[in-house]
């Protein structure tokens, strides 16, 4: 009885996972054709490289349609922006980084001191690559599980002439029919893993195999407590005044701009160790790890109306 059950889940558990990844291929092509200019957002990290993973079953090893976009902030971990170098290179695909740098020697971005965190800022960046390369859908990996605002997208996610989204204003989805029309100067952001959850990200980077940047895995690392997070010490975020350096074994559970990042207290060194960490967990991963999402409950709402990702 117990040998029959156990084979029973693990069949039903694959089963689900080739579930979502058929859903993700078929939405992948689904852009590729649909629509004259598309990119996919690339940033070195686990969704994105779930993602890319997808688009090779769907395109073949070396044929992505279409070229990685990657939205620097000047304050990406290096182990990340490192990891995303390679494997862009690996798979022979034409990777475009803009940088919120350049946008602030332009002028478009401006920090009202400079220990703000860039990352709200990546949305004006953003924008200025869909108009320098006229992208008419970025495909991106955020999933419906990360956070409240993101719930309430649509796979195929209008944005209007001004990048800005509205959620009152999405098209409906029926029948996996999606709607592609768009009119001069507006674009989509495709989220094709938005029925993925965590645990199934993890899940799937244990069947395939995926290779990861360092971070995700268990590492020690010196962190300040700090607002119920762990904030990692670093030149960009240095402890404060009465705060107490600790040397804890911790890892990533999302990886972004270092000013925002912190990770959880840790031993997982495997996915299927990684696995069993997020059963067990009750707290969504940009809530455990986000300091820009501890503002307000409608932060991460607010930017994505602003054209964040």
């Amino acid at each position: 009885m117990t040998a029959t059950t156990t084979t029973e889940s693990h069949a039903l558990s694959k089963a689900h996972l080739d579930a979502l990844e058929e859903e993700t291929i078929f939405i992948l092509r689904e852009v590729a054709a649909a629509f004259e200019r598309p990119t996919l957002l690339f940033s070195g990290g686990k969704d994105s490289l779930v993602m890319l993973r997808c688009a090779e079953k769907a395109f073949g090893a070396g044929r992505l349609p279409y070229p990685l976009l990657m939205i620097d902030t000047g304050h990406n971990f290096p182990e990340v922006t490192d990891f995303r170098d390679a494997r862009a290179q690996e798979l022979g695909a034409k990777l475009i980084v803009r940088s919120v740098q350049d946008s602030m020697r332009r002028g478009t971005v401006r920090l009202a001191h400079p220990g703000e965190s860039r990352n709200v800022h990546q949305s004006v960046t953003l924008l200025e690559a869909i108009e320098e390369f006229r992208f008419d859908a970025l495909i991106g990996g955020a999933r419906r599980d990360e956070e409240k605002a993101r719930a309430k997208e649509r796979i195929f996610s209008h944005r209007d002439s001004f990048g800005q989204w509205q959620p009152k204003a999405q098209r409906p989805e029926l029948w996996t029919l999606f709607n592609t029309r768009l009119q001069p100067g507006e674009h989509f952001r495709v989220f094709p893993i938005s029925n993925w959850t965590e645990l199934d990200v993890w899940q799937y980077i244990a069947r395939e195999r995926i290779a990861l940047p360092s971070l995700y895995y268990s590492h020690p690392r010196e962190v300040v407590e700090r607002r119920g997070l762990l904030v990692p010490v670093t030149p960009l975020t240095p402890p404060q005044d009465g705060e107490t350096v600790l040397l804890r074994d911790v890892r990533f559970r999302t990886v972004g701009d270092i000013t925002c990042t912190c990770p959880v207290a840790s031993t997982a060194a495997t996915p299927e160790q990684i696995v069993i960490e997020t059963l067990a967990a009750d707290v969504s991963e940009r809530g455990a790890t986000r300091m820009d999402d501890k503002t307000s409950e409608a932060s991460m709402e607010k930017r994505k109306k602003d054209g964040y990702f």
